[in-house]
Formats: structure tokens, C-alpha cells, sequence
């Protein structure tokens, strides 16, 4: 096995983006090939199945490969919770929350974690794309950071450094992170990549003729330019490009403070005639024609804050005129009457009123429920999963009639009922419960958006679709001799 880090100038120069790619890429040239990040902190997780959960970045990556996502993918995974620091998760398995200075004591045993699952990785492929985080140079975390340089000393790997011309000083950027990194690890660079480029390509050339004074060794491989048509899932949910996506008819997701796994919308930016718009403001509401309320690590916290913003009532006036509502794992919870988390196991303690649009009382205990599942819904059925510690049980009926099931779930070889439905108001625990174009296309009819024409391919499909469009524009815009000759390619 052979390994290649993808490290970044700084958070969000498009890591993620580019591990992908060259996961697809690699893949492409008929190697087994693995993605591996040390340590992750993000609440969009994917449920695996060997029953763990890791960052959803590495589940794509896995996907780009062409293989099964496992929990040796993301060793560790860190979900922010709010006061209580990150939910810890050591090799998929949940293990309680954990505030930064207890995580920073335990970082001897974190790294061996680390280094055995990389060794075990020597074995199970011929090229480990490791993704890197933040910036491997900063000063005061690099002697405890085990995500960017260590693995890449420990494997003799050799990296690439992807910088965001979109934001301004790439050359600032990469000079000033090679001026920074210890002299070993210098020497086993493959190059830079300009990632991001708006505009005309011929407007910006020679970048490696203006780079190489300030970064003498430090080759540009080439510059990417943006497409925006090439967008997978993103680590950290949604880019701030995304937050308002499409013309049509408005969708209005709420953007909670503790949203988790955004990437539930992403299907609808395939679809035609609908605005796909994030919100958080109950003035955001008044021209939605449907509502979503997404997942969240910290229902309590996040309840707390509707009421808070008033945000609740705003959604009530909503569901009152007769608007859609959906709710997604934490936002189902929240469209129910009660919440009661005792003693804080899915985040912030208490009990809580929920909007009371369904008749569903949710009690917050371990463990943890992680489950890959299999929906049907409108003669479709399709792959989703569970990641919760809120169990819900319906109260009763609801004023507006008598709830019914929203559909129906395979898991564990038992199919039943699942979520609930109750006019215009609807949940499931399911993520990627909006991955069809059969329950986009009911729900917008619901809303009365006559214009909206569902994307007719799952977007499993369609992801697989950008996966190779990604190696192609990677191989367009790149030099990939020094990474074929890493490889023997």
C-alpha cells in the first residue's frame, strides 16, 4: 500500500473535494483504494454497515472508490453538541461526550487508535487517501494533531496541498504554509493544487512562475476551476454558496444551531421549479410554500432556541395556513409534543414542549440507535438510515384527524411502519428520506408547487455521476505524473 494526503491551506480550501476525486480517480486507474481521515469533527454522519457511524465525507469517498464505507475509514469522530463539547466516536461506536481538555489528555491513546487502524489498512489496499484537516501548520496544535502530518510520517506518504483562490492570497496561502512545515515533510511533496477558480482560466497563468520565489521546491500541479454541477456531499454539510440554491417555488430548510447532516437537501438542487433556501429567521417564513425541519445533534438545545428566535410560533403560523411541514430525525422529535432528555446523553438536559403539530412524546436514552434500513414509499424503495438517541411514541390523535404511518421500513429483516403523517404535517426517522424523486415530487405536490419537476434519477445515481466527473476534471486541470509515479501507474 501507497498513501496520499490531501492537506489544505486552511479550513474549507476544498480538502474534501479533492480526496474525492482522487478516490475516483484512482479507482479509475485500477487501483484498490481506500479514504482515511484520522479524526473528524462534523454531525453529518452515515450509518455503515458494520453498524458504526463515520463523517459522511468518508462514506462518499468510499463511494468514489467504488467500495463498502467502514468504521476503520474515520477512527474517530467528534459531533459538537453545544456546552457539553463533542459526542466522542471511537471506530463507529458512541462513547459519551467528551469537553476538548479531556480529549487533548487522552491524545497518547487516541494516536495508537489511530496508528493500529492505519496499519490495518497496509493489507486491505494499494493506495489510503488521507484527508487532512484544518491547516497542517498550525504552530500551537501541531505537536497533539493526529490528522494531518503524523499519519504522513508514519506511512512514508506523500501529499498534495489544495489552497482556495476564491478567497483571496492564494499565494500567501501556499507560500506561507511551505515556509512552515518541518523540512522531512517538505521533502515528500507531490505539489499544490489552486483550487476554486472562477472565470476565465487564460486570465490567470503561470501561477507556478509567481509562487516559486516565496516557495522554492513547492510545485503548482495546476489550478481547478469551480463547478458547481460537481458538488458531492460536503463535509461540514453545506457550503455557503448552497444556503439559497434554484428558482421556483421557495423550500425553506431550518437551519438550526446544531443541524446535523444537512446533506438531506441536496437532492432537491437536482430538481426544477423550487428554491431550496436555509433559514433561520421567522421573517425567512413567510413566502415558504413547504418547510423542512433537518436532523440535530441537540433536540433540547435546539427546541430551546425555536422558542427562543421565535421561530415557533413562526412555524405554527405556518402549519396554521396550511404550509407543509416535514421533520427529519431531530425535527420530527421537535414536531411533536414533548421532549424529555433527563440526563443529557443527546446533549443539553431537561423536558421541553415540542411544536405539538403531531401527537409524539420523544424520551432521549442509550443507546444509541444506528441502523442502515431500506424505505418503500410510493412503490420505491430505496437505502436510508437511522443515527438517534430519542425514542418517540405516539400520544394519541391529533386535532387535525387520526396520524398514519409515513411509510413503511426494512430493518434488521423486519419491515413495519415507520415515521408519521397527519395532514401536512409529516416525520421520519429516516435520513435520506428525500434521496427519491417519488417522495420529493408528493411532498411538493402537497405544497402546491406546480412548477417543480423532480430530478428523475435517485441521487445515489447522480452522485455516482459526479464522482466520475470529478476524476475527469481533476485529470483535465492537473499534472498527475507525480502522482501516477507514486502509485506505478
Amino acid at each position: 500500500m501507497k498513501a496520499l494526503s490531501v492537506l489544505g491551506t486552511s479550513s474549507s480550501a476544498g480538502k474534501t473535494w479533492m480526496a474525492t476525486a482522487y478516490c475516483a480517480w484512482l479507482s479509475r486507474q485500477g487501483l484498490r483504494v481506500a479514504p482515511f481521515k484520522a479524526q473528524n469533527m462534523s454531525n453529518n454522519a452515515l450509518v455503515t454497515p458494520d453498524g458504526g457511524e463515520i463523517a459522511r465525507a468518508q462514506a462518499v469517498q468510499a463511494e468514489a472508490a467504488g467500495i463498502t464505507p467502514c468504521s476503520e475509514m474515520n477512527p474517530i469522530l467528534l459531533k459538537p453538541s453545544g456546552s457539553l463539547g463533542s459526542q466522542l466516536v471511537l471506530l463507529g461506536k458512541a462513547q459519551g461526550h467528551c469537553p476538548p481538555a479531556e480529549y487533548y489528555r487522552r491524545f497518547d491513546e487516541l494516536w495508537a487508535l489511530v496508528r493500529d487502524t492505519l496499519e490495518g489498512w497496509r493489507s486491505r489496499c494499494d493506495a489510503l487517501v488521507i484527508e487532512g484537516a484544518g491547516s497542517p501548520v498550525e504552530l500551537n496544535l501541531m505537536a497533539r494533531d493526529l490528522v494531518n502530518l503524523r499519519p504522513i510520517t508514519h506511512l512514508d506518504a506523500r501529499w498534495v496541498l489544495v489552497g482556495d483562490i476564491d478567497r483571496g492570497g492564494i499565494y500567501a496561502q501556499l507560500a506561507g504554509t511551505w515556509a512552515l512545515l518541518p523540512e522531512d515533510l517538505r521533502r515528500r511533496s507531490l505539489g499544490c493544487i489552486i483550487n476554486r477558480f472562477r472565470g476565465d482560466l487564460s486570465l490567470f497563468p503561470n501561477p507556478q512562475e509567481w509562487l516559486a520565489p516565496h516557495a522554492p521546491g513547492l510545485s503548482v500541479l495546476g489550478t481547478v476551476p469551480f463547478a458547481a454541477g460537481l458538488r458531492p456531499d460536503e463535509e461540514d454539510g453545506i457550503d455557503p454558496f448552497d444556503h439559497d440554491r434554484g428558482s421556483g417555488d421557495e423550500l425553506a430548510w431550518i437551519r438550526l444551531p446544531h443541524t446535523a447532516i444537512l446533506n438531506d437537501c441536496q437532492p432537491w438542487w437536482e430538481d426544477s421549479g423550487v428554491r431550496v433556501r436555509w433559514v433561520s429567521r421567522p421573517s425567512d417564513l413567510g413566502t415558504a410554500k413547504a418547510i423542512v425541519i433537518p436532523g440535530t445533534k441537540n433536540t433540547i438545545a435546539d427546541m430551546r432556541w425555536l422558542r427562543a428566535t421565535g421561530m415557533d410560533q413562526a412555524l405554527l403560523a405556518a402549519a396554521a395556513r396550511g404550509v407543509p411541514i416535514a421533520g427529519i430525525c431531530g425535527g420530527y422529535q421537535i414536531l411533536g409534543g414533548s421532549l424529555r432528555d433527563a440526563s443529557g446523553v443527546a446533549g443539553d438536559s431537561g423536558e421541553e414542549p415540542g411544536l405539538g403539530l403531531l401527537p409524539l412524546h420523544t424520551e432521549f436514552s442509550e443507546p444509541k440507535i444506528v441502523t442502515q434500513c431500506v424505505s418503500s414509499f410510493s412503490g420505491r424503495a430505496w437505502p436510508t438510515y437511522e443515527i438517534h438517541m430519542g425514542r418517540s411514541i405516539r400520544t394519541g390523535t391529533g386535532g387535525d384527524g387520526t396520524p398514519e404511518a409515513l411509510h413503511s421500513v426494512l430493518a434488521g429483516g423486519v419491515s413495519a411502519p415507520e415515521g408519521m403523517r397527519l395532514g401536512r404535517i409529516w416525520g421520519t426517522y429516516q435520513h435520506g428520506w428525500f434521496d427519491v424523486p417519488e417522495t420529493r415530487t408528493a411532498f411538493a405536490q402537497a405544497a402546491g408547487m406546480a412548477q417543480h419537476r423532480a430530478q428523475p434519477i435517485p441521487w445515489a445515481e447522480r452522485r455516482r455521476q459526479v464522482y466520475g466527473g470529478m476524476a475527469d476534471l481533476i485529470e483535465q486541470h492537473l499534472d498527475m505524473e507525480p502522482v501516477r509515479r507514486h502509485f506505478g501507474l
